[in-house]
Formats: structure tokens, C-alpha cells, sequence
């Protein structure tokens, strides 16, 4: 017999965050993620998406042993400002028992009803800047600190329960040795003088800062004709600054600016803490944050976490900039692989920006959807 609970004491939370370190115990694939990190996730005290979402967690357990666990997520900006009636779920994972995924399904079900929204979505997060999908093929890949990963299975559970295929994305890599700076440095440098913009070449975090508020404004501009996109609010940017900023080297991040310091354009690449991660298990001390720094410093692979452009610059090749002053980054660096985080199939814009690098496709997921009748 399955039973769920939901998540509310302490322990419920720890035992939601460790259950993944349970059924891919085994794996060579999973990355773990840090266990202090995924509780402050949940924690509303700590984390300001709660001012304008809500989150209500569930195990699943048989013969008393934790068997399952999901996420049922409301971001109320999506469902209110843009009336976009969507349950949202994530942190979903199960062993092999179609009886658990669906007593954890119907969890979601309930307060999707309940809230009088129309259909369900998931995994997703709470907002863009969360982990997204389910692994549709490349289960035999290392994955990274910004992505779920899952057992095959998995994919079968949502079929069997009536989901359809709703958004899907891709994850592509390419070797550092593919970029060559003639397709974008001469580019970069008539564009520059074109339309007055500056390159901005930082080395310090503090000289990071003052940007990140424009950068996330930025953000904001250039991916709202995006589907599924939920803006992100001021007091979200601070909580992401903390979050993410410290983990990222300063010269991985670059800005472009024009005339009038104005931010145009961004990317932000981290270094791939994968390997690390697994060696950390999820525990950032005593040593697993020492393990981090020598990542961060010594890493070859690294991941393009985001890049933007306004949209009154896209089309006009500001990307070539970019590009030009991650070419010195990451020679002075001996990158040797370049990867990206997951990105939809339909964004063309995007597609065409890569292009020139020959990237392969190496991990497909998608998110699942249903009707909630």
C-alpha cells in the first residue's frame, strides 16, 4: 500500500532533499546537489520566491520506506499577472512503481483543483532560473549542478498517467578547439564601432556588482517573449546574487555596454563543478567547499549558464563581442569543453547564435503536461 505525507517537520525536509542520494546511489551519472542548498530552496525565510509562490512537498512511502517524492508548485505572478493557469510540479522522483508517481501525481492534482487552475506542467521549478525537464535521451552522460537527472523509467510513469509532451529542450557541448575567432573578431570589432559599445573585461566580484541588478532587468527584457517566462522581481535578485554569483569567476562573466553605460548584453559561463560535486555528496563542509574553490580555479569544462541581449540590439551580431572576449577568457584559461544549460528546441534565435561551433547534442528532456478535469 502507498501512502504520502506531506512535508512539514524538519526531518520531512531533510528526508525530501536526501531521497535522490537513495535511488541514484548507484549511478554514475547523477550529480548530488549540495544538500544545505536544496533546504534553503524550501525555506521561505530564506528564499523570497515564496513572496509571491507557494510550495506544499510530499513522500511517498511503502512498507514504510520512502519510495517517492514530489514538489507541488503556484507561482502566482504566472497564474495572476499573466493568467496563465498552470499547477506546477517538480522535484519529482520515484522508484519504479507506477502506484507511487501516481499517489504523488494526484497530490498535485488535488491543489491544482482546488485552486481552480487548468492544466499541470512539470518537472519545472518555481521560476526560469530553476531546473527544468525530464531526460528523454543521454542517461549515459554526466549531468551538472543546474539540471535534474532521472532514471529512464521515468518517461514511461508519465505516459502511463496520461501526460503529453509540452515544451522539449536540448543540452549541447562542443570542444573549446571549435571556436574560431575569424568567424567573430573582425565582426565584433566593426559592430563595437557601429552601434558605440564597450566590452567590459572584469577580474573582481566587487567589480561584478554593480552590474547584477541590470543584468537580471536585462534578463528580464530579453527572454520575456519566451514561453512559460516569469519575470524576476527585485527582492529575486537579491536572493540570486548570494545564491549564484560567489560560485561564478569574475572574468566569466561579461557585460556590453553602449554609449551611455547602458547594459545591452551579457553571458555568464561557470566553471562545470560536476566531478566535484560527486566527490562532495552533497555536503558542502568540511571539505566539499574546498573541493569547490579548486573547481572553480582549476576546472576546464565550463557551462553557459545564461547570455542576453536587448531586444533593440538582437539581430545585429552584439553576440560576436561576447564571444570575442570569452576567446581570451578561456585561451589565457585552457578551457577545453564548452556546455550549455538545457535551451528550447523552437528557440531559433538561440540555434543560430551556436551555430558556427559545431555544437552535438548530448541530453534531450522535455516537461510533461495534463489537463486537470
Amino acid at each position: 500500500m502507498i501512502t504520502t505525507k506531506k512535508v512539514v517537520s524538519k526531518a520531512d525536509y531533510k528526508a525530501f532533499v536526501k531521497f535522490p542520494f537513495d535511488i541514484y546511489k548507484d549511478s554514475k551519472y547523477w550529480v548530488p546537489p549540495i544538500i544545505s542548498q536544496e533546504l534553503a530552496t524550501f525555506d521561505a525565510k530564506k528564499n523570497p520566491i515564496f513572496n509571491d509562490a507557494e510550495a506544499t512537498l510530499f513522500l511517498a512511502y511503502k512498507d514504510n520506506k520512502i519510495v517517492g517524492r514530489i514538489a507541488a508548485i503556484i507561482n502566482w505572478l504566472e497564474v495572476k499577472d499573466q493568467n496563465i493557469k498552470k499547477m506546477r510540479f517538480g522535484w519529482f522522483d520515484f522508484i519504479d512503481d507506477q502506484d507511487v508517481s501516481k499517489a504523488l501525481l494526484e497530490e498535485v492534482y488535488n491543489i491544482g483543483k482546488a485552486n481552480n487552475l487548468v492544466y499541470t506542467e512539470g518537472p519545472v521549478g518555481f521560476s526560469n532560473l530553476d531546473k527544468v525537464g525530464v531526460i528523454t535521451e543521454g542517461f549515459d552522460t554526466v549531468g551538472n549542478m543546474i539540471t535534474w537527472y532521472n532514471h529512464p523509467y521515468y518517461v514511461n510513469h508519465y505516459k502511463a498517467h496520461g501526460f503529453s509532451v509540452e515544451k522539449k529542450y536540448s543540452e549541447n557541448r562542443f570542444p573549446f578547439e571549435n571556436v574560431k575567432p575569424e568567424f567573430f573578431y573582425k565582426a565584433q570589432e566593426l559592430i563595437k564601432r557601429r552601434y558605440q559599445l564597450t566590452a567590459l573585461d572584469l577580474k573582481k566580484t566587487s567589480e561584478v556588482m554593480p552590474y547584477v541588478d541590470q543584468m537580471f532587468d536585462l534578463f528580464n527584457d530579453s527572454y520575456a517573449s519566451l514561453s512559460s517566462f516569469v519575470a524576476i522581481t527585485d527582492i529575486q535578485k537579491e536572493y540570486f546574487k548570494k545564491k549564484f554569483i560567489s560560485f561564478i569567476n569574475p572574468e566569466y562573466i561579461k557585460f556590453v555596454l553602449d554609449k551611455d553605460k547602458k547594459l545591452v548584453a551579457f553571458a555568464v559561463v561557470m566553471p562545470r563543478f560536476a566531478s566535484a560535486l560527486k566527490q562532495m555528496n552533497g555536503k558542502l563542509f568540511p571539505l566539499g567547499f574546498l573541493k569547490l574553490l579548486k573547481a572553480k580555479k582549476e576546472s576546464k569544462d565550463v557551462m553557459f549558464y545564461l547570455i542576453g541581449v536587448h531586444p533593440d540590439y538582437q539581430n545585429k551580431g552584439v553576440h560576436a563581442v561576447i564571444f570575442n572576449e570569452y576567446y581570451n577568457t578561456f585561451t589565457e584559461k585552457g578551457i577545453q569543453t564548452c556546455y550549455r544549460t538545457p535551451e528550447l528546441e523552437d528557440n531559433e534565435a538561440i540555434h543560430k547564435i551556436w551555430k558556427h561551433f559545431d555544437p552535438e547534442v548530448y541530453i534531450r528532456r522535455c516537461t510533461f503536461k495534463k489537463e486537470l478535469h
